[in-house]
């Protein structure tokens, strides 16, 4: 008998427009000790299949089919059975870490929260509990103290291994994961993916991995279903699935997410990478807080017309360093030179030059205030910079460069009613409208779909070759560096270990460090990695974590 088996499952949502279908028909299984990957992207009902399972729905949900928990039907379970259910037959690690944890509670309070609503042995005795959570955190690799922990204090990376540990506080035999790695960089994506392997085989639990990246799935999944518009299109092996995927959708969610060494992959052409002079220049530039130094002595310069990427490690330092290059962090030695020119300190000097050098930041929900529209969002810099000219006009052509057309109809639009790709075009939108040489952007595509992502760094190479648009970077994916980028810049531990073209530092790298990174790096199966990349994790796990 199937650990879990999903039977002809549909699940509806009602709304002021009517009943809104979401999963249509999905029958799946699992048994214990197996590992079931779930593709698909943002609004495919992924999520909404998994949620079904322990009837986490909201109240407007109405489902149709049977989920079969241990041959146990959930949908006819009482409220005291579900309960019983919950956490200690089947449990759940969300996405957001940050978000799931309670701010105001240290972790080990967390943990043991679920064993003393459940009556796990020895819940009762206090020395019992702290012994407890000392051993699950220790299950995922993290040491006793941590349990003194507010969330806050931890990077995340140990707060998605202290979810892992609350997943597996009552011993559940089924661990449901939705995007568990999601915003992690490459090094702890891939530990994480190690330890709910190991947890997998070790526990004999059955896993439910959910990803919108198939190479994430690949490297953990004994079996794959891919799913688009509710419908579960293409299921099998994992590695059958994604070596020789037969589904159009799957196709394009396998070719989303590009290979290092790939020429296929590569997206810069010979004509793309001629270069213009110096436009932004570090010099030695370090930055200390306290007796912690974040920049240590970096030497760094974008040209005219050229995409650097700056990879690195959460922790690593590149995004102080990009803070001090846009002049919103004093180095404590060294300095920035725009053009050649020191970058000023006045109110009027730094507002001058941000016209020239804008950023771009990660979540582009975030970077949008909800309440303004698309065009308030556009024409906001466009006012505090006293840009002379016809506003309407320059707002429809910063949106018509991102790709927003006819941007006249998104005008009224709030950032709610957008999609994420839409919502990070008018962010980019935002940038253009001042006629920057130069946008420093923060992991630009880390919270988007595969296919999105797609269109995004198709859209910052389009700028480059018709605006002659400089870009820097800064990221944790190798293969949007090697995607996009004309040289590649390596921060570890504040420092610049390696730089150099593209081929030169993820073809040949010389750094160990560099040779970690891309040993981390989730491979689809079938795909090469040179020789020289065939390398183990080497460093210090904790280390890692920061």
């Amino acid at each position: 008998m199937n650990l879990l088996e999903l039977r002809d499952l549909s699940v509806h949502y009602r709304g002021a427009r009517g009943e809104v279908t979401a999963v249509r028909s999905v029958s799946l299984g699992l048994e214990a000790g197996e590992t079931l990957g779930l593709a698909g992207e943002s609004g495919c009902g992924k999520s909404t299949v998994a949620m079904s399972v322990l009837r986490l729905l909201p109240r407007d949900a109405r489902v149709e089919g049977q989920v079969l928990l241990d041959g146990e039907d959930v949908r006819g379970m009482s409220w005291g059975r579900l309960r019983a259910v919950r956490w200690a037959a089947a449990s759940v690690v969300f996405q957001g870490a940050m978000h799931a944890l309670n701010p105001v509670h240290r972790v080990g309070e967390q943990i043991a929260e679920p064993m003393r609503l459940h009556g796990v042995t020895g819940s009762a005795s206090s020395s019992s509990v702290s012994s407890s959570v000392s051993a699950l955190l220790d299950q995922v690799e993290l040491p006793a103290r941590t349990a003194r922990a507010y969330p806050h204090e931890l990077s995340g990376g140990q707060k998605q291994r202290v979810m892992i540990a609350m997943a597996l506080a009552c011993e559940p035999r089924l661990v449901i994961a939705d995007e568990p790695t999601t915003a992690l960089d490459v090094v702890v994506q891939a530990q994480v993916l190690d330890l709910l392997k190991r947890l997998v085989s070790e526990r004999d639990i059955g896993l439910v991995m959910i990803s919108h990246d198939l190479s994430v799935l690949a490297s953990t999944c004994d079996r794959l279903a891919v799913m688009q518009h509710g419908q579960i299109v293409e299921e099998g092996p994992a590695r059958q699935v994604i070596a020789a995927p037969t589904h159009p959708h799957t196709q394009t969610l396998a070719a989303a997410f590009p290979t290092v060494g790939d020429p296929a992959s590569r997206h810069v052409t010979a004509s793309d990478t001629s270069t213009g002079p110096v436009l932004l220049r570090a010099e030695g530039v370090r930055v200390d807080y306290g007796t912690t130094t974040a920049v240590a002595g970096v030497d760094l310069e974008v040209r005219a017309g050229e995409i650097v990427a700056l990879v690195g490690q959460s922790g690593s330092g590149k995004t102080t360093l990009a803070r001090t290059l846009l002049g919103l962090q004093r180095p404590t030695a060294g300095r920035v030179l725009f053009e050649g020119a020191e970058l000023p300190r006045s109110a009027s000097g730094l507002r001058a030059y941000r016209r020239q050098v804008q950023l771009v930041l990660q979540d582009p929900t975030s970077a949008l205030n909800p309440r303004h529209s698309v065009y308030e969002a556009v024409a906001e810099g466009l006012r505090i910079h006293r840009i002379a000219g016809d506003e309407p006009t320059q707002v429809a052509e910063a949106l018509s460069h991102a790709e927003l057309r006819p941007p006249e109809r998104f005008f009224p639009s709030l950032p709610h009613e957008l999609s994420g790709g839409q919502r990070q075009r008018v962010v980019i939108a935002g940038a253009l409208a001042l006629g920057p040489r130069l946008l420093i952007a923060d992991e630009p595509v880390a919270s988007l779909d595969a296919s999105v992502r797609g269109e995004i760094l198709a859209l910052l190479l389009r700028l480059r070759r018709e605006l002659d648009l400089a870009a820097l970077v800064i990221t944790h994916d190798l293969g949007l560096a090697w995607t996009i980028a004309d040289r590649v810049a390596v921060m570890y531990q504040g420092e610049l270990v390696e730089q150099g073209t593209v081929e030169q530092v993820l073809l040949a790298p010389r750094h160990d460090y560099t040779r970690t990174l891309l040993a981390a790096v989730p491979q689809h199966q079938g795909s090469t990695r040179p020789d020289q990349l065939s390398v183990e994790l080497r460093l210090p796990p904790h280390r890692l974590l920061g």
